[in-house]
């Protein structure tokens, strides 16, 4: 199948039925290879961008995948539909007690996936070295801002020096390439994003800044305060010398630029600005057992109610085909017509 060049959700579709085999397909072609699965909704963070300071209602225990059921699922997707790349994401991933099990589990896989982590790095320095060892490869971690001031505000909690110690021991523990994911506050982000990157430069981490996206709690969102990719490049260019990463961008979700000359780069991920959808790879597990094709969808396949179900294998597998095979075309945050999921981020993964 040739992929379709994509630009807006209402490009047609195919109406023939999922493969049964093969790739992880949808019906513009694109072949999905990373699986993001959502450990727990939980978080020990109140951003602003994503949920109140008061939090959240978090999902009840017993609507949690156990251990035992995300591991089922992580083999199907691995051995039977093509998943090469595991990112474990939350809320906060480091909340699941069952961690290093799980990784381990993963890690036993054949073939071996790569596995990811994205956390806000609280408790990391604890755990970074019981990860690695268990078969985790690298981690991006969550930091908006190195000044505490600002961190604090941004979090709504003064946990900044726990973050660089879950960074530094990452570090130790081999975990890396390390990635530093930055999403720019509207008030402060102008003046974090330069000692953010020369804080990444300094410590040999690689700075990747995220473009807010309409995902938050309250469905405040607006536009018109997003720092967008252009932005974010004219503030740094006034600092450092900006080149593009002459690698080809595949199927990432940041544009890599090289800075003052290189080898060091930062990325900027322009989810709303400059949507990649076109190049999308990605499947989405949630907490509580619900494929998500994309992001920002709007509809899900329970797998949690067929595993508890007593449906074997070959059913989750074709239910997981025909969730990403109705895969839109594009996430539609420009279209006239889009509707922010109910769903906050904490509760997709990120």
């Amino acid at each position: 199948m040739t992929v379709t060049p994509l630009g807006l959700p209402s490009v047609s579709r195919v109406s023939t039925p999922a493969p049964a085999d093969g790739p992880l397909i949808d019906t513009f072609g694109r072949i999905a290879t990373d699986l993001r699965v959502s450990l727990t909704d939980r978080c020990n963070l109140r951003c602003t961008y994503c949920m109140p300071a008061e939090g959240l209602d978090w999902m009840p225990q017993t609507q949690v995948l156990t251990s035992q059921e995300l591991i089922r699922l992580l083999r199907i997707a691995v051995t039977r539909l093509g998943i090469t790349t595991v990112r474990f994401t939350g809320g906060e991933p480091l909340l699941m007690k069952q961690l290093e099990e799980v990784v381990s589990a993963t890690a036993a896989l054949t073939p071996r996936p790569e596995m990811a982590m994205t956390t806000n790095g609280l408790g990391l320095h604890r755990r970074a070295a019981g990860l690695a060892k268990a078969g985790l490869n690298r981690v991006n971690v969550s930091l908006d801002s190195v000044d505490a001031a600002h961190f604090a505000a941004i979090t709504r909690r003064d946990r900044l020096d726990d973050v660089l110690a879950g960074l530094a021991a990452a570090k130790a523990a081999g975990l890396g390439p390390i990635k530093v994911n930055a999403v720019l506050d509207a008030v402060t982000g102008r003046d974090d994003v330069v000692p953010l990157l020369r804080f990444c430069l300094e410590h040999g981490y690689q700075l990747r800044i995220i473009e807010q996206m309409p995902l938050d709690a309250g469905h405040q969102w607006k536009r018109g305060e997003v720092l967008t990719a252009a932005e974010i490049l004219t503030i740094l260019r006034g600092h450092f010398t900006l080149a593009p990463d002459p690698r080809p961008r595949g199927s990432a979700p940041a544009e890599l630029w090289q800075v003052d000359g290189g080898p060091a780069t930062v990325g900027v991920i322009a989810s709303v600005s400059q949507a990649f959808c076109a190049a999308c790879d990605r499947s989405r597990l949630t907490a509580d057992g619900q494929v998500r094709n994309c992001l920002f969808a709007t509809s899900e396949t329970d797998l949690r109610a067929l595993l508890r179900g007593g449906a074997d294998d070959d059913a989750i597998e074709a239910a997981w085909r025909a969730a990403m095979w109705s895969k839109a075309a594009g996430h539609g945050i420009n279209d006239p017509g889009f509707v922010q999921p109910d769903r906050p981020m904490s509760a997709i993964g990120g």
